[in-house]
């Protein structure tokens, strides 16, 4: 089949999570959806907000931000979380708060899973900020771990698809990653 050429708006399924950090001396919470992990050892991951943001000004000040991971039950309150500012409404009223380790890394306890994290490093883009955080600890729900490990199928986290702007789940499971191509390595040279 023949490709047909995209406009470069269009970006790949993104993990939707909701930030959270200290803004204006409350904790303050903003729906993200470009988020990535940047390293392993130490264990990083980034995230792509707007200047404008009250969310990453409260990065900056504190030093530290969670991500939350949302299900499918949370998508309400999680698009709201992308609507409105924290400067205008208390987001965090929406949830019951709770920190971990990190002081200033509020995280909510209706998410099935949640990072807390320090800031490692932020990088200024042209409009947004890149946040590098080190993960310091993850906090799950007991029922949605298998083998001791976060199951997706179990907590069903939220993708964003752009340009059309639309939430999703995942789909089945296809195969084990670092294993589905190993028949292919056996007649190659090593």
């Amino acid at each position: 089949m023949e490709k047909v050429r995209l406009d470069p708006e269009i970006l790949p399924p993104m993990p939707v999570t909701l930030v959270g950090a200290m803004g204006a001396g409350r904790p303050n919470f903003m729906a993200a959806a470009w988020v990535t992990r940047v390293g392993h050892k130490p264990p990083l991951i980034g995230v792509s907000i707007n200047h404008r943001q009250l969310t990453g000004q409260g990065i900056r000040e504190s030093g530290a931000f969670s991500l939350c991971l949302p299900g499918p039950e949370l998508v309400e309150k999680t698009d709201y979380c992308g609507l409105v500012s924290g400067r205008k409404a208390d987001k965090a009223a929406l949830f019951d708060v709770f920190f971990g380790e990190v002081a200033a890394a509020p995280m909510i306890r209706q998410c099935p899973l949640c990072l807390e994290m320090t800031l490692f490093q932020a990088v200024d883009l042209p409009h947004h900020t890149f946040f590098i955080g080190e993960i310091k600890a993850g906090w799950a729900d007991g029922d949605i771990l298998t083998g001791g490990k976060p199951d997706v199928a179990k907590y069903k986290p939220l993708l964003l698809t752009m340009p059309d702007n639309r939430y999703w789940t995942l789909g089945d499971h296809v195969a084990d990653a670092w294993n589905a191509g190993k028949a292919l390595k056996k007649g190659e040279p090593q």
